[in-house]
């Protein structure tokens, strides 16, 4: 009768043991299927309402809605530089025909034409006031004195050429002699400063000519705006570095813009810019929501991985899969979250340049810029949930491994092209003259585009090179676009087709998928002898073999 009642006992703690294996199995398994499920299917499981979803929704709406007010307005900046750049070039350039030539602005081939030009730029700053018909004038220093205009000529200590009996004599290190000219000055200059205007022409290496100016935007009221003051740096440089008988003019200007100290405005514009401010503060709200709700999933994923690595190794003795692993660590989560952290930035900027306090458009352009391109891009990620629209994600996913890999061997190619094309061609053509711009055109054509041009531009004046020119350019067009980039899209073709051929017959099923769908046939990896190096060899051959088909071999290539 005792041994009756133990061997009940015993059969009752084994069997209640196993109820509990049992409830931690499904309750392991329920969880793993909820995390899983669509915030949809979350909703009619648990009546869960879809925060992340519709914290997601209600970001793109206002992030986009914030790029577009910013980018009307950096259009208008933009705008004025490029304007100003205009006129300041037809104000201070003489013969200024409205286009550049090359890179440079303007170009003299006589002494007399550039001490005229060189004279110009003078007159021209002395009578400012009087000229241009935008809101600029002369920048003054602290003290309220006008800042000068600054001439500086560079040329060689000492310097003799003969060309007709090829020789010369010169001291390489170079001198530099300035003078200043204020607008007061403008009657003055010529006769105090005669002997500076006479120039050995065969010394000069270049003539410098730096002012600066202020003005302002006032263009942003028309968008109710408060106006921003800048103040211009403007260098115009006469470069005969070369010293072939042409003199390069070139003019830059870089901008600097700050808070008008003093302003007075009427209307609605600094109501409008409160409004703005309050709208940005919100956006940074909702991109701390979206971080934290994605933050606690992420947090939540890992807990869950962990509990199903417990029990894959307590119940099998095998460990989760890379892949089936990464299915928990959601790479989607962390785009979101990079792309609020950008997007918290940039509304930062952009409240600092709404209140004037800083003023750069670039930066603030590039974070909420980026930022917009991944919240749009984090959208696929519920179409993902559908079937149909699931094909191109799936694709990217296959193919990126090999087309990286492919292209890393193009790339080498495309590399040896680049710098032969730069050292050949560069001297004789326009899109080969460096190593970026070779790189641009060598992409172009590899797009088939402006093909011709490329051919035709080329100097025919070195035969040799010419011969060369049309053996490079039908070597690099026949070999990138009838083999690599054939070759490129066939790798995602190939993919593609996989993927569909999947959809149509059943995608392999990984262990995860396997637990989820109450599947029992999982081999256990019991302590037979084998060394750790068998045993980890074995463990990754399974999760290999799993995502085969039943109906497929398994080939092994040693």
């Amino acid at each position: 009768m005792e041994l009756l009642v133990r061997y009940l006992d015993r059969s009752s703690s084994i069997s209640s043991d196993t109820t509990q294996d049992v409830l931690k199995e499904e309750s392991l398994r329920d969880d793993l299927k909820y995390y899983f499920m669509s915030p949809c299917e979350k909703y009619r499981a648990r009546r869960h309402i879809p925060w992340k979803m519709g914290v997601q929704i209600l970001k793109i709406v206002m992030i986009t809605t914030q790029l577009i007010l910013f980018g009307l307005n950096n259009q208008l900046v933009v705008a004025y530089k490029e304007e100003n750049t205009m006129a300041l070039k037809n104000l201070f350039l003489k013969d200024y025909s409205g286009v550049d030539e090359d890179d440079y602005s303007v170009a003299v081939y006589t002494q007399h034409a550039v001490y005229d030009s060189l004279f110009y730029v003078i007159d021209q700053y002395s009578q400012l006031g009087q000229l241009s018909v935008g809101p600029i004038s002369y920048a003054e220093d602290e003290y309220g004195n006008v800042k000068p205009l600054v001439i500086c000529k560079k040329y060689y200590k000492k310097s003799s050429a003969e060309p007709s009996d090829e020789a010369y004599d010169i001291d390489a290190k170079l001198e530099t002699v300035c003078m200043s000219h204020t607008p007061k000055t403008a009657h003055e200059w010529k006769t105090q400063n005669a002997s500076f205007f006479d120039m050995d022409f065969y010394r000069l290496v270049d003539i410098k000519i730096t002012f600066e100016l202020k003005g302002i935007n006032l263009q942003t009221v028309r968008s109710r705006e408060l106006p921003d003051c800048y103040s211009f740096y403007v260098t115009i440089t006469f470069d005969n570095q070369c010293h072939s008988g042409k003199v390069k003019i070139f003019l830059d200007i870089d901008f600097e813009s700050s808070a008008c100290r003093a302003w007075t405005i009427s209307g609605t514009a600094q109501k409008n810019t409160h409004y703005l401010l309050v709208f940005d503060g919100f956006v940074i709200l909702v991109c701390i929501t979206s971080a934290a709700l994605c933050t606690r999933s992420i947090i939540l994923a890992v807990k869950l991985l962990q509990r199903f690595s417990r029990f894959f190794h307590e119940n099998f003795n095998r460990k989760v899969c890379e892949d089936d692993q990464g299915e928990f660590l959601n790479g989607w989560y962390l785009l979101v979250i990079v792309s609020d952290l950008l997007a918290i930035i940039g509304s930062i900027l952009k409240m600092e340049i709404q209140a004037k306090s800083l003023t750069s458009y670039d930066l603030c352009s590039i974070f909420l810029g980026t930022s917009t391109l991944m919240v749009w891009v984090g959208v696929i990620r519920y179409l993902a949930y559908f079937q149909k629209y699931n094909v191109l994600i799936l694709t990217m996913k296959a193919a990126f491994p090999k087309v990286l890999r492919f292209c890393c061997c193009a790339g080498m190619i495309y590399l040896g092209y680049t710098f032969c094309g730069w050292i050949v061609l560069g001297p004789y053509h326009e899109k080969f003259e460096g190593l970026s711009r070779v790189a641009e055109c060598l992409f172009s054509l590899l797009n088939g585009d402006d093909m011709f041009t490329t051919f035709a531009q080329l100097k025919d004046k070195n035969t040799l090179v010419w011969v060369f020119s049309r053996a490079y350019l039908y070597s690099f067009i026949s070999l990138f676009i009838y083999m690599v980039l054939s070759l490129f899209i066939a790798l995602i073709t190939d993919s593609y087709e996989t993927i569909k051929n999947y959809q149509r017959n059943g995608f392999p099923l990984t262990d995860l998928q396997k637990f989820l769908q109450g599947h029992k046939d999982f081999p256990v990896v019991e302590e037979n002898g084998q060394t750790d190096v068998e045993l980890s060899n074995s463990i990754r051959f399974c999760c290999y073999c799993q995502r085969l088909p039943a109906n497929d071999e398994v080939v092994l290539i040693s």
